[in-house]
């Protein structure tokens, strides 16, 4: 793992555990440079982005202070696993891997994949519980050029973690959507709607730091156990 990823990976763990909880005032970056034995580039650049993905906000002249999230928030701001967002919830989450398949490149997809026709394409269903209740259906495809080895294994724990310390590959940006769509077959298959006729969609067209997409993603969600959120700086 890269300093930074260290640095960023023990601010958030203690951020999302409530080590450090919110309001408090996070080390400063000469301290974080000592203690890691990091450069000043490399401590800002894992503060920025905890500020960026909404979990610290910096005031001038007095330093960064955690921002915590609540454990149902949904952060819109930053690219976040849902290891990363949900981590302090523990054992009380679990994932199960529903379909795991690839297919080419064709038809509707091509719409929301910017890639060659006939591109591999590996798609993976995973469906969240919290609290026992199966609560986001996550229908993900990623090029399998681009995030070769990808298996069941692996969705079953976190694929941002395999793509940024396996394959070593820099996650930069995505094109967000946020809809209230009619639940699907899949939504009435895999979730625990409770009579609801809608679900939250948030879809993703996600970016490497080179530019290349590697993933699209629709995350499903049921209308009673999320709020979405975001931080907002002028």
């Amino acid at each position: 793992m890269s300093k930074y990823n260290q640095i960023y990976t023990d601010l958030l763990a203690s951020i999302t555990t409530e080590r450090l909880q919110r309001g408090t005032r996070l080390p400063s970056e000469t301290e974080l440079m000592d203690s890691y034995q990091a450069s000043r580039g490399t401590v800002r650049r894992a503060i920025e982005q905890l500020q960026e993905r909404g979990f610290a906000q910096k005031i001038h002249g007095k330093g960064t202070f955690v921002l915590s999230p609540n454990p149902i928030e949904f952060q819109l701001g930053g690219i976040v696993s849902f290891h990363e967002t949900h981590a302090d919830l523990g054992d009380d989450v679990r994932t199960e891997v529903v379909e795991f398949t690839q297919l080419p490149l064709e038809g509707p997809l091509l719409q929301h994949i910017e890639a060659e026709p006939g591109s591999l394409i590996t798609r993976i269903k995973r469906v969240r519980r919290i609290g026992g209740k199966r609560v986001i259906l996550d229908i993900n495809h990623f090029v399998a050029d681009l995030i070769p080895g990808l298996d069941q294994a692996i969705a079953e724990l976190s694929i941002y973690a395999f793509i940024e310390q396996t394959l070593q590959l820099q996650i930069s940006y995505a094109q967000r959507t946020i809809e209230a769509l009619p639940r699907s077959k899949d939504d009435q298959t895999h979730l625990d709607l409770d009579g609801q006729s809608h679900v939250i969609v948030v879809s993703n067209q996600t970016f490497l730091q080179d530019g290349r997409q590697f993933e699209y993603t629709e995350s499903r969600h049921t209308l009673d156990k999320f709020y979405f959120s975001d931080i907002a700086r002028r």
